[in-house]
């Protein structure tokens, strides 16, 4: 059966007034900063600030982060912006919201999706949290109360995921299908955008000490790090106002790309080709076998990683149907894209590697601190 069409957001009133929750939950700002340690709100104060699609601002309070509830998590990153890819490419304005160190979608509720990606976490379903402790082992099958007295139920929030049309398809609506609802369009020469990346902790390494010397080479590398990417942003807006090729570039020429099956499993370990070994694998738009191979995954090549899973199925964040893979991929641990080339989107989403570019590994992963600081975070 056909669903009704989408409504906007609507205001839920008490007695003729405004309900005293959503109006606190529009206005909470906790001007959250990477690195700090927060409370997930209760089942019940989240879903008091939810309207009838189970939507705060239009973001999607999904059914896997229900489990979270009443749990303490530290900051990943402010998500002050987001990569649309939806339509033509473009960054996207986000407000409020930040990321949550480990913090995935898993895809239960959404057909069993293996994207993996960051969830976004709006303020209003946060408080800070007093002091350092660790994050809490969470039980994946945890169960979750059925009922809320809240203006929003988890039913209306595991309903809205997902909707069957009347020929018989199922649509899933997630955070990543909505982007361009709870998102404003960022203009790319607006600073302040590159302000809050500095501001919010996002662009440290997390490495840095305590001592003046070191959070000076900090501050250093941290704005060399936007000054590169800003360079690499206003070179490729200039190469694409002229129909020049943006940087860097990746020469793929073939018309009929290879497909190498070396049925991966998790857990075991592989070398990424060179870029000169993987270009010869890639069309004239850079893809094999459709995929394409994207230029924040030039950084990893030649490097040892660990294989987290083969991915067979996600979501297609354009149209929110299932996509079942012709070809699986493969999803290493830690190796998510930086954004060091895409104006430092924060999302950190996994990059997708055809077994082509590939090589099982003959030598064990490097005691790299760097290294294993992005895996514990991604």
């Amino acid at each position: 059966m056909a669903s009704a069409p989408m409504r906007e957001p609507t205001t839920h009133t008490l007695g003729g007034g405004v309900n005293p929750s959503e109006s606190w939950a529009h206005s909470a700002v906790l001007n959250l900063k990477a690195g700090e340690w927060v409370e997930v709100r209760s089942q019940e104060e989240i879903l008091a600030t939810l309207d009838e699609h189970g939507r705060l601002d239009h973001l999607p309070f999904m059914p896997e982060m229900l489990r979270y509830c009443g749990r303490r998590f530290r900051v990943f990153k402010r998500a002050d912006k987001s990569c649309d890819n939806i339509e033509a490419w473009s960054i996207r304005r986000m407000e409020r919201s930040v990321f949550l160190e480990g913090l995935r979608c898993d895809g239960s509720g959404h057909g069993g999706c293996q994207a993996g990606c960051l969830i976004f976490w709006k303020e209003a379903w946060l408080k800070r949290a007093a002091g350092s402790e660790g994050l809490t082992v969470i039980s994946p099958h945890e169960p979750v109360a059925a009922e809320s007295r809240g203006s929003c139920t988890v039913e209306m929030v595991r309903v809205a995921s997902q909707t069957t049309r009347a020929e018989g398809s199922l649509i899933f609506s997630c955070q990543a299908t909505e982007v361009r609802r709870f998102t404003t369009y960022l203009k790319i020469w607006d600073p302040r955008q590159y302000i809050r990346d500095v501001r919010s902790g996002n662009l440290r390494s997390g490495l840095a000490g305590e001592s003046r010397g070191q959070r000076a080479l900090e501050l250093v590398l941290v704005t060399l790090r936007l000054l590169r990417a800003l360079a690499i942003t206003v070179f490729n807006e200039v190469q694409a106002r002229r129909h020049g090729a943006p940087y860097p570039v990746i020469p793929g020429a073939l018309e009929k790309t290879p497909l190498d099956r070396l049925d991966l499993q998790p857990g075991e370990l592989v070398q990424v080709r060179s870029k000169e070994e993987i270009i010869a694998t890639l069309d004239g738009e850079n893809r094999n076998r459709g995929l394409v191979f994207d230029s924040e995954m030039l950084p990893y090549c030649g490097g040892i990683y660990r294989v987290l899973r083969r991915v067979h199925r996600i979501v297609d964040e354009k149209t929110g149907k299932m996509m079942n893979m012709k070809y699986p991929c493969i999803v290493l641990e830690g190796v998510v894209c930086q954004s060091d080339f895409h104006r430092l989107c924060p999302r950190a989403i996994y990059s997708y590697w055809r077994e082509s570019w590939l090589k099982r590994a003959s030598q064990e992963l490097p005691a790299d601190p760097q290294h294993r600081h992005q895996e514990e975070n991604c």
